[in-house]
C-alpha cells in the first residue's frame, strides 16, 4: 500500500511540520495533481485546507508541473529540479509527473485556511538534533 511523508508548510509562521501516513490515510491523495487543494479532515487537522506544492519520489526526483507520466528526462535552462550555475546553460534532468502514484514518498503541502487550533498543537514539532540536543 501507499505510504507518504507529508511536509505540511504553514507561510504565516515560517515553520514546517512533517508527517507520515499510511494506507487508508494515503488513499485519498492517490491520483492528486500539483496545485489541487485537500482538506485537512482525512489527517486530522479540522478546518484546514491545504494545496499539493510538489514533491518527490523513492528515488529524490522532484515533481514538476506540466509532466504527464511517471517520469521523464527533461531539457531545462531553469526551474524546479535545476541548479543554474553558469547564465544560459541548459541540462538534461530527470523529473516526476505531475499526479500523485505509489511511487510518490514525499508530498509537499501549504495551508491555505487555518482551522480553529493551531497547527503547533495539532503536528508536534520536530525533534532538534546537533550541537542544540547535545548541549541540552
Amino acid at each position: 500500500m501507499a505510504s507518504f511523508k507529508l511536509c505540511v508548510a504553514d507561510p504565516k509562521t515560517g515553520k514546517a511540520y512533517q508527517k507520515e501516513v499510511k494506507d487508508q490515510e494515503a488513499q485519498p491523495f492517490i491520483g492528486l495533481n500539483i496545485g489541487e487543494e485537500v482538506s485537512g479532515d482525512a489527517l486530522g487537522l479540522e478546518g484546514f485546507k491545504l494545496q499539493i506544492t510538489g514533491g518527490s519520489d523513492f528515488c529524490g526526483f522532484p515533481m514538476r508541473r506540466g509532466i504527464l507520466g511517471i517520469r521523464k528526462k527533461i531539457t531545462s535552462k531553469g526551474g524546479v529540479g535545476f541548479r543554474e550555475s553558469v547564465e544560459g546553460v541548459r541540462l538534461r534532468k530527470t523529473v516526476c509527473g505531475h499526479k500523485i502514484n505509489d511511487s510518490i514518498v514525499q508530498i509537499n503541502l501549504k495551508v491555505l485556511q487555518d482551522g480553529s487550533k493551531k497547527l503547533e498543537e495539532l503536528m508536534p514539532a520536530a525533534k532538534k538534533e546537533g550541537k542544540e540536543a547535545k548541549a541540552a
